[in-house]
Parts: structure tokens; C-alpha cells; sequence
């Protein structure tokens, strides 16, 4: 057996001399992906930011339909792995794809602290027009596509915008961020052992804290209870503020209080809502079900659950719902579900045309 690999590499070497030296051995198999994708930087302001963003599209066709990326919370970066699907994927559908920095990120400028969801999704609309002035983009058949909070800001974007074609939510609930993050912080202090008694005094120390902000109960009963909570080993876990950090900032209340319902009724377009079936993070079947009750009025709706996958519609061994910068940085669809649900309602209503070239 060693005599015949010895062979073998003889013969290699005698073929193609220049390969080891040139290092090129690894990357002897590969070839290109077809279609070639292109890519070019585009810059658009709104409300006092300049923002920079790519444009991927594949290298042929013309009158080519777009989606312009909102953005996952924790994942502010063009860059970020969760975005690797759309500029890799839609473009080989014959999409052209645009992802920017978000407001206050990587080479956009502008600042988060202070910024209302309305703002953020008029930054998407900005994107929706700048990427409809490229030469090669069908202007009519621009929509978005978000993930969690971005979902959000997706069906937010598409009511807001007079000429958007279309909305495509993931992972985003619709309920209150209230309510939602009600649902999520029970289930990571179960997540992470801490009883059901626990759990329940830091719901009322939630309660509290709202209760403040919508007017309902005094400060001084909002502060004793998060100053009693501090103190708990689980308060880590809950994302409320500390008792030196309460405020009755009326735009925290409203964050907090939105319905992304009202936003839904206001979106007239094609829309379609994805949920992972394992999602610690979202109540999807309270959400499931406010869906199925404004398909009953709406027809522009469409939904579907992936068994399994969880909020960034990946297949963890074991949740954790861990969030930090490189796990955020990291995290990116898994279920083939997923991808082929989005490749083949885009399809659908983008069907092949011989004119746009692909």
C-alpha cells in the first residue's frame, strides 16, 4: 500500500510540477460557482445617517428583482454569517440582494441610542430606492427581508414604502416586545434551572418595571422591586434595567408596547412569515394563531412553522439561548426547510423571465 501511494505521488508531481510549489495542490478540484455573482457598494442617507451597504446580483440578466436586508438585533454588520444565505443564494435565483450596515455600525454613520423602529425602517425604504436607481434592477419588484427584529421592521418597512413588492418576516413575533420578552426570559431561567418560583418573581419584577412605565404603579414600588431582583442570581438573565437606570422614557414604553399586528393590516403586499417550530425566544403559536385570524380578512398572507429549527433557524444539540458577540457573529440558517420555502415563494412571485437574462 505505501509502494502504491509512493506511486501515486511520483505520478502527481511528474504531471503537474508546478503545483506544490505554487501551493495550488488544495485548490486543484475547485471551480467557479455558476451563475458568477458581482457585487458593488452603495451609499444612501435618511434622517441625519449615511449608510453603506453591498449590492450582490448575478453578473448576466436585467430587470433583476431585489430584496434589501433588515437586520437581526445583534447582527448590525453587512458581514455577519446570518446574511451569508441571501448574497450567496438569492443571487443564483436571479435577485439582486442589498445589505448595509445598520445605522451606528461598521461604516454607517449615525447613532442606535435614541432611534425609533419607524426610523430604522425608513432606512430600509432609503435602500429600497437607492437600489432601484442601479441600471440593471426592476424598480417595482424591490421588498424585505428580516430576521427577529428585523422581521418586524420588514413588514414595518413594507407598509411604510408607497412601491414595496413584497415582506418576508423570520423568527419575529406578533406580539407585544413586551409580551414576547415575557416569554423568552421564562424560558431562560428554565433554560438554566432556576425553579418556577423564580421565574414568577421575576415576571412581577417585570410587571413592576411596566407597570411604571405605563403609568400604572409608582417609581419608588418600580425601583424597590428591581432593587430586590439585582440581588438574585437570575437577574442576568431577565434584561431588565437596574433600580439606578429606571426611566419613564416614553419611547421605551412604546418600544415596548407596539403592536406589530397594526403594522401587518397596514402592509398591502405579498407577505410571508417563517417561524422555527423550536424557538425559545418567540411565542410562535400565539403568533401562528393572530396569523390565521388576519388571513381571514388579509390575502396577502402566508406562514409556515420549521420543526425543529430554532430562533435563527438552526439545530443547536442543546439550547441555550446564548447571546453574546461571537455567538451572534456566528449564528446562520441550518434547515433546508427554510431555504426552500424562501427560494420557492420569491420564485413564485418572481417566476423566470427570458428578458431579465437568467
Amino acid at each position: 500500500m505505501q509502494s502504491r501511494l509512493a506511486l501515486m505521488a511520483i505520478l502527481w508531481m511528474a504531471v503537474f510540477p508546478d503545483a506544490l510549489s505554487a501551493g495550488r495542490i488544495s485548490d486543484s478540484w475547485r471551480e467557479a460557482g455558476t451563475p458568477t455573482i458581482t457585487s458593488q457598494e452603495v451609499r444612501f442617507a435618511n434622517a441625519g445617517a449615511n449608510l453603506v451597504g453591498t449590492v450582490y446580483l448575478p453578473v448576466v440578466g436585467d430587470e433583476l428583482p431585489g430584496v434589501v436586508v433588515l437586520h437581526h438585533a445583534g447582527a448590525p454588520a453587512r458581514e455577519a454569517a446570518l446574511y451569508r444565505h441571501l448574497r450567496e443564494g438569492l443571487p443564483a435565483l436571479g435577485f439582486a440582494v442589498l445589505i448595509y450596515d445598520r445605522r451606528g455600525s461598521g461604516q454607517s454613520s449615525g447613532s442606535l441610542q435614541g432611534t425609533d423602529y419607524e426610523t430604522l425602517a425608513d432606512d430600509a425604504i432609503a435602500a429600497q430606492h437607492a437600489l432601484a436607481k442601479l441600471p440593471r434592477i426592476s424598480p417595482s419588484e424591490i421588498g424585505f427581508w428580516g430576521l427577529s427584529q428585523g422581521g418586524w421592521l420588514a413588514v414595518l418597512a413594507a407598509g411604510r414604502s408607497p412601491d414595496a413588492a413584497f415582506a418576508i418576516s423570520v423568527s419575529a413575533p406578533l406580539v407585544t416586545a413586551d409580551e414576547q420578552m415575557q416569554f423568552a426570559t421564562g424560558n431562560s431561567l428554565a433554560l438554566h434551572g432556576f425553579s418556577p418560583e423564580d421565574i414568577g418573581e421575576m415576571l412581577e419584577t417585570r410587571s413592576m418595571w411596566m407597570g411604571y412605565l405605563r403609568g400604572q404603579n409608582s417609581r419608588a414600588e418600580a425601583s424597590a422591586a428591581l432593587t430586590r431582583a439585582q440581588s438574585k442570581p437570575w437577574f442576568h438573565l431577565s434584561y431588565l434595567p437596574g433600580a439606578s437606570e429606571l426611566s419613564n422614557d416614553p419611547a421605551i414604553r412604546r418600544k415596548m408596547d407596539d403592536d406589530p399586528v397594526a403594522a401587518v393590516r397596514k402592509a398591502r403586499v405579498p407577505l410571508l412569515f417563517i417561524y422555527g417550530g423550536a424557538d425559545p425566544w418567540v411565542p410562535v403559536a400565539q403568533s401562528v394563531r393572530r396569523l390565521e385570524a388576519l388571513r381571514g380578512q388579509m390575502h396577502n398572507i402566508e406562514s409556515a412553522v420549521i420543526a425543529n429549527a430554532n430562533h435563527e433557524l438552526m439545530f443547536p444539540e442543546k439550547e441555550t439561548m446564548q447571546v453574546d458577540a461571537d455567538t451572534t457573529r456566528n449564528a446562520a440558517p441550518q434547515a433546508p426547510t427554510y431555504f426552500m420555502l424562501l427560494g420557492s415563494w420569491l420564485s413564485r412571485h418572481f417566476p423566470f423571465h427570458a428578458e431579465r437574462g437568467y
